[in-house]
């Protein structure tokens, strides 16, 4: 191969090196930039789509790239700013959608590696940048000569000649502008900034020691006996697992993020059970160096403060305004319907679970005892298993991980959009077990790649997320390189990744938002796939979780790892019947952890807790509202309550509103026909690929062309009626 310049530099300068002769002036300046040059990021990736060179990438290519990348931005900023000529759609706002490139490409990876690969390096580049960029974005949106170009052009909006899309982003700088303070005084601005930069280095700390401590707080078990009720291969992965990180011949339970842990439907122990649970809902309140109690404090804090400083009288109005919900006597009235029905569900369950305890105690002549968070999942088990006639256990055979994708997401996305996939195995990746799939169009066409991470490992987030690392845009001229997330547990080696029912569910949600980047087909990067309101981009990813049961699909994808025999219909129609089962305790957990959200942001900074009064705060959160039933804590307890320390902030709720639009579009679709191309190219159409370019709620109206109605909802929990 021919060595370029560039190359050849680099070899000389080694070889200078090795011999250990002293470097020229002139060597070293272009060693200096031969390195430089040499960093993946300076320049977009030459790999097809852009997609990123995780082969070349390395943890010190970062920092430099940060470095570049604010300063190539603010020439840009200032250039765009300072220019003398009028203000124009073409200078200022495609200006600006054009800037900041090689920073953004450094930042998309960056983020996506320390969410699903970390590791100590790029933890201390997180706390070191968090607040240098929080200074960066504040030096644009506070910049007053640019702010001024997009007010200009926001009040003559109407008569610059633009389509609907371009008004809209118009529009939304503005807004963004206004929101970032821009129309706030020099000492307001100045208060602003330093807000700004605490929270940035107080939410990475927080994220940090969630992180660390799920880790750190893995329960070891000594004695087999203790995990009766697993299968063999789970207590080998669970061997496993214990002697990669240091305890041979012992098994570590690893926790995942939400308060309830995933074993718990299935260990006979009822003491280890206990262990399980409390080491969960302690994280962050410990005492040691994870506690987040202060960061809580003090973010929630912080945040009230901006917002009364933007005009507001919290931080939940401010944050609402520009959401669907608008504000935030909308959300709680949503809340305050579903939680009364919820709890008596939940009451009801807890009562039947409650008898079979007494009933088992009974039988085994011993005293009942009264239950508790530990035991609802293990005995839930053996109410369905009573009821319906099937456990858990029975589904996870039929549901192999790669089964699941490729004839079950996969093969549903062909039905209905006429997209296929073909693995590549060409294209660098972050860690081994991740794959990457190329998309095609129907007419064969290129439409995007997707990588897919499936399983759980200490140096990822717990939890399942679609993320992004190259938008779509027109103006760019650039396709969707998507991520699909997920925290499968890793069987031991030889046996087959088996997932739950649940865990099949949250694929084809998550495969949900990664339709909707990958089908994005907007002019600007600002309206590219998932940039919508927070409360709107949960609607199309629950929709897609229909087909996970739809008859045709499970069909083709739920099939005996071993044997390939398909699922028992009779084991179907017992997963069905039994889909209202348990509902009471899935939406009072959820409902817990949303209010708990909006009780952190709906209040004035002088009416928030130091770190010593957090506990008894979110106590008296739930107790206020209803929702402190002992048996049924929240889906998250304040302390590693991750969403509300990132971009769900006063946002938790859109999960259960989205589910109303979800549910309404789920009728439609079932009343057209079900699964059919035509009811796909419609969604398609008229939504996924729409982004943030129109209105989010009118994106609904126009493809199901009603109102939203909570019923449908209502009906799909179980709470239409009083138990």
């Amino acid at each position: 191969m021919l060595k370029t310049p560039v190359t050849l530099a680099i070899a000389l300068a080694l070889a200078t090196a090795s011999l250990g002769l002293p470097a020229e002036p002139a060597q070293a300046a272009a060693t200096k930039e031969s390195a430089q040059a040499m960093n993946p990021f300076f320049q977009p990736s030459p790999l097809p789509l852009q997609y990123p060179q995780f082969d070349k990438i390395k943890d010190s290519d970062f920092a430099p790239a940060f470095d570049r990348g604010m300063a190539d931005n603010i020439r840009e900023i200032d250039a765009i700013a300072n220019n003398p000529a009028a203000p124009t759609f073409d200078n200022t706002i495609l200006a600006m959608e054009r800037s900041g490139q090689l920073l953004r490409r450094a930042l998309v990876v960056f983020f996506n590696l320390t969410g699903a690969n970390t590791n100590d390096a790029l933890d201390k580049l997180d706390a070191e940048y968090s607040p240098k960029l929080a200074a960066h974005n504040d030096s644009v949106y506070l910049n007053a000569k640019l702010f001024e170009r997009i007010k200009t052009l926001y009040n003559s909006r109407d008569k610059l000649g633009l389509d609907a899309q371009g008004v809209r982003l118009v529009e939304r700088y503005y807004t963004d502008f206004v929101r970032s303070g821009a129309n706030l005084t020099e000492a307001q601005k100045t208060r602003v900034k330093a807000i700004n930069s605490e929270m940035a280095t107080l939410t990475t700390k927080f994220s940090q020691n969630v992180q660390d401590e799920v880790n750190d707080s893995a329960v070891i078990v000594s004695d087999r006996a203790e995990l009766a009720g697993l299968s063999d291969q789970q207590i080998a992965a669970l061997a496993e697992s214990a002697k990669d990180k240091g305890f041979p011949g012992k098994y570590r339970i690893a926790l995942l993020n939400t308060t309830i842990q995933p074993l718990l439907p299935q260990l006979d122990n009822r003491a280890l059970r206990e262990r399980i649970h409390k080491a969960s809902v302690s994280r962050g309140s410990r005492g040691n160096q994870w506690d987040n109690r202060a960061v809580v404090s003090k973010v929630a804090k912080l945040r009230a403060e901006r917002a009364a400083i933007m005009g507001y009288p919290n931080y939940a109005a401010f944050g609402l305004a520009e959401e669907t919900a608008k504000n935030p006597e909308a959300v709680n009235r949503m809340l305050e319907q579903l939680a009364p029905p919820a709890v008596a569900n939940a009451r009801k369950e807890g009562a039947v679970l409650q008898a079979m305890i007494d009933s088992e105690q009974k039988a085994k002549g011993q005293p009942s005892f009264k239950l508790e968070p530990w035991d609802w999942a293990y005995y839930t088990d053996k109410v369905r298993k009573a009821q319906y006639s099937y456990d858990e256990a029975e589904l996870k055979p039929y549901l192999e991980v790669n089964n699941v994708l490729e004839n079950g997401i996969f093969y549903a996305v062909k039905r209905l959009y006429g997209v296929t996939f073909k693995r590549r195995t060409d294209l660098p990746v972050y860690q081994e077990d991740v794959q990457v799939y190329e998309a095609f169009n129907e007419d064969g066409s290129q439409l995007a790649f997707v990588i897919v991470d499936p399983y759980a490992r200490s140096s990822k987030r717990g939890g399942a997320w679609m993320s992004s690392y190259v938008d779509q845009s027109a103006l760019m001229g650039t396709k969707p390189v998507v991520a699909f997330h997920l925290n499968v547990t890793k069987p031991a080696a030889g046996n087959p990744a088996l997932m739950t029912w649940d865990d099949a569910n949250t694929a084809f949600h998550e495969f949900g938002h990664v339709l909707h980047g990958m089908f994005s087909d907007v002019k600007y990067p600002y309206f590219s796939g998932t940039n919508v309101p927070r409360d709107f981009v949960e609607f199309p990813s629950q929709v897609n979780e229909m087909w996970s049961d739809w008859p045709e699909i499970l069909a083709n994808y739920a099939k005996h790892w071993k044997t390939g025999e398909p699922m028992p219909k009779a084991l179907l129609d017992k997963v069905l019947s039994a889909s209202k089962f348990n509902q009471g305790f899935t939406t009072t957990a959820y409902l817990g952890a949303a209010m708990l959200d909006q009780k952190w942001h709906q209040v004035s900074a002088d009416k928030l807790p130091d770190a010593d009064g957090v506990l008894a705060y979110e106590a008296k959160a739930l107790k206020d509202v209803g929702l402190d039933y002992a048996a049924v804590p929240p889906r998250y307890r304040t302390t590693y309550f991750g969403h509300i320390m990132g971009g769900y902030a006063a946002g938790y709720y859109a999960y259960i509103w989205s589910e109303v639009l979800d549910a309404d579009t789920v009728e439609w679709i079932k009343n057209h026909g079900g699964l059919t191309r035509a009811n796909g190219d419609r969604f398609r159409a008229k939504l996924l690929s729409q982004g943030g370019s129109k209105d989010a709620l009118q994106l609904f109206r126009d493809f199901a062309e009603q109102e939203p109605d909570i019923k449908p909802l209502l009906e799909r929990r179980g709470l239409t009626t009083q138990p």
